[in-house]
This record gives C-alpha cells, sequence and structure tokens, in this order.
C-alpha cells in the first residue's frame, strides 16, 4: 500500500499507509451515543486519552457536541468549553497529535491556536466553508467526511460519495488547501441506512480513485449493531471486523471507541497485505 505523509499544523506530519493508523475518539460531552457522560469531566477524559495513547492511537479526536441522529445541539461557547481545556493539555503533554471534532468555524480557530493539529468536520466543509480557509492558512490536517443529512441523495451508494466528496474537494483547492492536508471520511452511518452501509463497505476500493488518503469512521454504529445484535457498549468485536475488512480494502487511518482491540486486529491485517506484498 502506498504510503503518503499527512501534513499537519505546527510544522507535524503523519506518514500514512505502510502500517494502519488508529485515530481515538474522545467524546467530551454527557450524550454521545455509546459513551455520552463517561468522560465530560477534563480530569476523565485526559485519563482516557493516556489509555487510548498507551494502548496504540496516534491521534486522540476531541469532540465536544455529539452528532448522533436526533442529538441537542449545544452553542459554539458549550462546544468550546468542553474541548478547549482537553487539547491544551494533550498538546501541553505531547504524548500525541490532536484532533479536533467540529464544524464549527471559531471552535476549530481556537483549537488550532490551542495547539491542535487536525481539524475533523462532518460537514465535509459545507457547512462552514471557511473552515477550508483556516486549514489553509494554519497549515492544519484537514478531515473531509461525507454525510448524507440535510439533502436528497443519489441512488448509488459510490455516486453519492463522488458527487459529494468532489464538491468539497473543490470548496478545499479554492480556498488553498494542499492536497496533502487531506484526508476523506466517507461517513459511514452519517444519515445511511444498515444497507448502504454494507455496500459501501463492499465497494470501499472504488474510493481509491479519489487520490487522498481515507479514514474509515464504523465504531459502534448502529448497522454493526443490526448485524451483531449487540448494543453500542458491546460493538467493539464488530468494530474491529470492519477495520480489517476496509483495511484490506485500503483504509489507512481508523477512527475507534476501543484502540486496544482494533489495534491488535489491524496488525493482522498490516501482516498480510506486507506478505502479499512481498509475495511469499
Amino acid at each position: 500500500m502506498t504510503g503518503k505523509r499527512w501534513q499537519l499544523a505546527h510544522g507535524r506530519h503523519l506518514d500514512l499507509g505502510a502500517k494502519a493508523e488508529v485515530m481515538g475518539v474522545l467524546n467530551v460531552t454527557p450524550d454521545s451515543f455509546s459513551d455520552g457522560g463517561r468522560f465530560d469531566d477534563p480530569e476523565r477524559a485526559l485519563a482516557q486519552a493516556r489509555r487510548m495513547v498507551a494502548e496504540g492511537a496516534a491521534i486522540i479526536d476531541v469532540g465536544g457536541e455529539s452528532t448522533r441522529p436526533g442529538a441537542e445541539a449545544v452553542t459554539a461557547l458549550e462546544e468550546q468549553r468542553r474541548v478547549l481545556p482537553v487539547i491544551e493539555a494533550l498538546v501541553a503533554e505531547g504524548a500525541c497529535l490532536v484532533s479536533v471534532d467540529t464544524y464549527r468555524l471559531e471552535t476549530a480557530r481556537l483549537a488550532l491556536a490551542a495547539g491542535a493539529h487536525i481539524v475533523n468536520d462532518v460537514w465535509g466543509l459545507q457547512r462552514e466553508p471557511d473552515i477550508a480557509r483556516l486549514a489553509a492558512e494554519q497549515g492544519a490536517g484537514l478531515v473531509i467526511m461525507h454525510t448524507g443529512r440535510g439533502r436528497e441523495k443519489l441512488p448509488d451508494v459510490i455516486a453519492d460519495q463522488f458527487a459529494f466528496l468532489n464538491r468539497s474537494l473543490e470548496i478545499a483547492a479554492a480556498s488553498g488547501v494542499a492536497r496533502g492536508s487531506i484526508v476523506l471520511d466517507p461517513g459511514f452511518g452519517f444519515a445511511k441506512e444498515a444497507d448502504e452501509n454494507l455496500d459501501l463497505m463492499a465497494r470501499f476500493g472504488e474510493l481509491s480513485a479519489l487520490g487522498l488518503p481515507l479514514m474509515a469512521g464504523t465504531s459502534r454504529k448502529r448497522f454493526i449493531g443490526n448485524v451483531t445484535g449487540r448494543d453500542p457498549g458491546h460493538r467493539d468485536v464488530g468494530t474491529a471486523a470492519t477495520s480489517v475488512i476496509l483495511r484490506l480494502k485500503g483504509a489507512a487511518l481508523f477512527r475507534v471507541h476501543d484502540v486496544a482491540i482494533n489495534r491488535d486486529a489491524l496488525a493482522f491485517a498490516d501482516a498480510m497485505l506486507a506478505r502479499e506484498k512481498s509475495g511469499r
């Protein structure tokens, strides 16, 4: 698998491709779908972040607003109150790269000023396009996610991916974002029915035509529960299975709640890819 260097803010980078990398999910919220309220205290959040780094996470993704369907919106000030102290503390410790999970320009600006390296935008720059300009100015890493929310989707799951993500990439290019700063996320679970998620997994390799590293964010999603019959707190084994499948289909980065189980599963996927590459 060809490697690419992901350029990030504050002079940092992460090499993607040669081995799977893991982004640990840190929800500092009271209402996220699988761990709401567990880490909404800064000390508990930092303890969880340290645990995920020790288990092999290269990045911690800090989010202050739940994106689950039907979640209550929070103000920008409340989101910032939740995420900024945690980001500042993680940056001060220096043990990992730090991402902010936000679609708000001002939250992204303050997070980067606090030392964050990456902005993870679940609206793919299409809600607040000026996030692209900010990322270009700061040299920040940018995760551009596909979503089906708030619009009419094309009937073919991959055609809709290309239509949405190409529009996002046009916004990024117009704002001067370097392609080496971008990772794409197909947005598993975001306004997608169970069958659509499975179709997206089956055809994931087609997204390589976009020419950019791909992130998989399947962790504990509802479609995993549909397949396994498990509730959100018991979907980590199913998540690890999807991580292996998607690694073999070209994903480079994996956004997960349980780092250890996914890290072990991905080690086997990487071992198989290395054997195939060597021809042995």
